[in-house]
């Protein structure tokens, strides 16, 4: 008996599983679903999924509007709520929010929206910060090093380099290290 049971237990689990969506639609909803559920999407990132897995075009246009409508798909709000995660967690400037975010597909406009919420003082004292957390581990080193890798830092997370340069003259007079000559203009 027992063995009649397992052998029902294992055909239950294959009986359990599901088919395949049939029509193009149903598979195009049912792509969208689970790639919305680990973390939100762009529209541009799911029609290219849609794509890879040979959805036609006119049906990820259909179903990817109906998600826009009811809210499943939401540019802006992906933009802007990446633009605020990613200046808090890693640091970056808004050139860098800007690139990765036209990677992600998202238009300009929704670019720039997105980019309002950092003002120019919020983008400053977080180089500030950055600049303060690295410079301890650059004591010791030349001073030409020290600002070569400080202001490196910042720019490979898209601060102008006007303001990587002022910010670590700044930290570096604070410290007592003698920066007049960085080469900004205008100090």
């Amino acid at each position: 008996m027992r063995e009649q049971e397992r052998g029902g237990a294992g055909g239950g689990r294959e009986g359990r599983q599901e088919l395949p969506p049939q029509s193009p639609e149903e598979q195009a909803r049912a792509i969208c679903l689970r790639l919305l559920t680990g973390m939100p999407r762009t529209r541009r990132q799911l029609a290219d999924a849609l794509a890879k897995r040979g959805i036609p075009e006119e049906v990820s246009q259909e179903v990817l509007s109906r998600y826009e409508e009811v809210g499943l798909i939401d540019d802006a709000a992906f933009a802007g709520a990446w633009v605020e995660s990613r200046h808090r967690g890693r640091g970056l400037a808004r050139r860098a929010l800007a690139q990765e975010l036209r990677t992600k597909g998202v238009h300009t406009t929704l670019v720039q929206e997105a980019l309002e919420q950092l003002d120019s003082e919020q983008e400053e004292q977080t180089a500030r910060e950055l600049v303060e957390r690295k410079l301890r581990g650059t004591r010791g080193l030349e001073r030409d090093k020290r600002i070569r890798r400080l202001a490196g830092m910042l720019a490979r997370k898209g601060y102008p380099e006007g303001m990587a340069l002022r910010v670590v003259r700044r930290a570096l007079e604070t410290e007592g290290e003698d920066a007049d000559d960085l080469g900004y203009p205008g100090e």
